[in-house]
């Protein structure tokens, strides 16, 4: 036991091991079993247990709380973020010093001063006996989380058009409410572009439609196809500025709310929004395409035929830009962690901006620009979940403290994430040339302002 553990609890963290149970080792707390993964270094907050034992400082500003066995049990059978948001979503690990709508310094600290090592074979035997071997039966997740891939198959195969609309139903669904709680008036759930660090959130969206805008050279009587078009912000934007828009979503509420909103502004005779998958787009010769956070949902081995619906839907001369996240570089897994694909984006892929690159030059367009807002995606999570902490109250009751609390944890994780370049954010602008190779006259220098 460390010196650590003895100045706080002195007596307390040694148990001893139950009747019937070899072992050569008292049996160990579970606030010295932390130690152990520790390895001796000071932990940079305070842990206490429903065994009576803690360790850490007692001044600390942030701690963590096991509650229940059962969080033990989640902690143990499924190590790393997926059990850590099992015990939290489901109450067995409560936190403090950070709201649950913004957990983000606790996440930090815990990534950036919490540095945890698998101990020697002999002393996992021993921590194994201390916690019991019946804390190694997995136990039922919370029901906000969806089942492992391999369970999916029920629902079709991966990136089929019908378990697509499921997995799109999972996250876009949860409640228009809520999205309206934590995005604000612009109802806009992708990267914002900030004019300046000290810009809202509001104003960093417009910034954001109004680059994409100019990025794509539209003009009044062109037309524009939004792909994953979510509640038509894009949309809406293009359509006030005299273009003819039509946006696909597979979301049935987004639809709605885009359908209102169109008709609320007057827009019904240059916007429209569909529900449904963007493959079933059969109109072509569009001026501009824009994929705004769509790409995530496709799956990496889906590209060359997603990159080449694209392409066909423009006319000679008609521009792409496609904004994703990314990772930062081209040699990982594309498949999501633990948390966010059984949480937050079920079938999710990331990969990085190079193979972005390679598969819309592979679908025969010209890549003209690309740059990297991950930057902007960390503020725009920081204010998201600002407006969840502003909001709490209201998204609590829309759908639940679970849901909510979700949410804090994934937006939180998700800022780190960008702020840490674990994630990027890149937008990619190409043209698809005539059959000579002209791309009908762009100009030869950025036409907008960045």
């Amino acid at each position: 036991m460390s010196a650590q553990s003895r100045t706080n609890q002195p007596r307390t963290n040694q148990l001893q091991a139950p009747t019937g149970q070899l072992s050569s080792h008292p049996r160990m707390s579970l606030a010295e079993v932390l130690e152990v993964f520790a390895a001796g270094t000071e932990l940079p907050l305070r842990f206490c247990a429903y065994d009576g034992s803690s360790t850490g400082p007692a001044d600390a500003p942030l701690s963590l709380e096991l509650r229940t066995p059962r969080g033990a049990s989640y902690l143990l059978t499924a190590p790393g973020d997926l059990g850590l948001a099992r015990a939290y979503v489901a109450g067995d690990l409560d936190v403090t010093g950070v709201h649950p709508g913004d957990p983000y310094e606790l996440l930090r600290t815990l990534a950036t001063e919490l540095d945890l090592k698998r101990p020697p074979a002999r002393v996992l035997l021993d921590v194994l006996r201390s916690v019991g071997i019946e804390r190694l039966r997995p136990v039922a997740p919370p029901p906000q989380e969806m089942l492992p891939r391999w369970r999916r198959l029920a629902e079709g195969l991966r990136h089929s058009r019908r378990r697509d609309a499921g997995v799109i139903h999972h996250h876009y669904d949860v409640s228009t409410r809520f999205y309206e709680l934590v995005l604000g008036d612009s109802m806009t759930y992708t990267c914002a572009c900030y004019p300046e660090a000290g810009a809202d959130l509001d104003t960093a969206q417009d910034n954001k439609h109004r680059l994409v805008f100019e990025k794509l050279r539209l003009a009044p009587g062109d037309r524009l196809l939004d792909v994953g078009c979510g509640w038509g912000a894009m949309v809406r934007y293009a359509a006030r500025r005299g273009v003819r828009a039509v946006g696909v979503t597979l979301s049935r509420e987004q639809a709605a709310w885009a359908q209102r909103a169109i008709a609320a502004e007057g827009l019904g005779e240059l916007a429209a929004v569909r529900f449904g998958d963007y493959r079933g787009v059969a109109e072509s010769g569009f001026d501009a395409v824009s994929s705004i956070g769509l790409t995530e949902h496709i799956g990496v081995h889906n590209y060359p035929g997603y990159f080449g619906f694209l392409a066909s839907r423009l006319r000679p001369g008609g521009l792409l830009l496609n904004h994703c996240i990314t990772r930062p570089d081209n040699t990982g897994p594309a498949d999501a962690g633990g948390f966010i694909d059984r949480y937050v984006f079920p079938d999710g892929e990331l990969t990085g901006s190079g193979r972005i690159i390679t598969e819309v030059q592979d679908a025969g367009l010209e890549v003209l620009h690309e740059e990297n807002l991950r930057h902007h995606y960390a503020l725009t999570l920081r204010d998201w979940g600002a407006n969840l902490v502003a909001n709490w109250d209201a998204a609590v009751t829309e759908v639940g403290l679970a849901t909510a609390k979700v949410w804090g944890l994934y937006m939180a994780g998700s800022r780190l994430g960008f702020a840490s370049n674990v994630v990027q954010l890149h937008q990619v602008l190409a043209v698809r040339l005539d059959d000579v190779g002209g791309d009908c006259g762009l100009p030869l220098r950025p036409w907008w302002t960045p």
